[in-house]
């Protein structure tokens, strides 16, 4: 199993809330840490923007990446939202056999 962690930014509590209820109840992750106060300065269309965003750290398994980027995109608000996926190299066992029971992702027994 590939344990990874999902990064996507949002401009608005209720945003942040709306995909991360979504993204739970279709089983896509485990869990969905929403972070407020997270302040971002980036190019955008050549400007420098400076936007005041929440941060959802969202824990799943590879399989269903395109899945979760797939609904995040058709919930959010941003023309091209930030979704980006880290590995997660080490974890409590117990927590990474929690992620695949609580996403869609069926366990092979061997």
């Amino acid at each position: 199993m590939d344990e990874i962690v999902v990064l996507v930014t949002v401009g608005s509590e209720a945003e942040a809330t709306s995909i991360a209820t979504e993204l739970v109840e279709k089983r896509l992750v485990a869990c969905v840490n929403i972070l407020p106060g997270v302040r971002s300065i980036f190019r955008w269309e050549d400007e420098i923007i400076e936007e005041h965003e929440f941060l959802l750290v969202a824990k799943t398994v590879s399989t269903v990446f395109d899945q979760v980027a797939s609904t995040v995109q058709a919930l959010h608000s941003y023309s091209m939202p930030e979704v980006i996926a880290l590995p997660i190299q080490q974890g409590l066992p117990e927590y990474l056999s929690w992620i695949g029971d609580a996403t869609m992702v069926v366990r092979d027994p061997t």
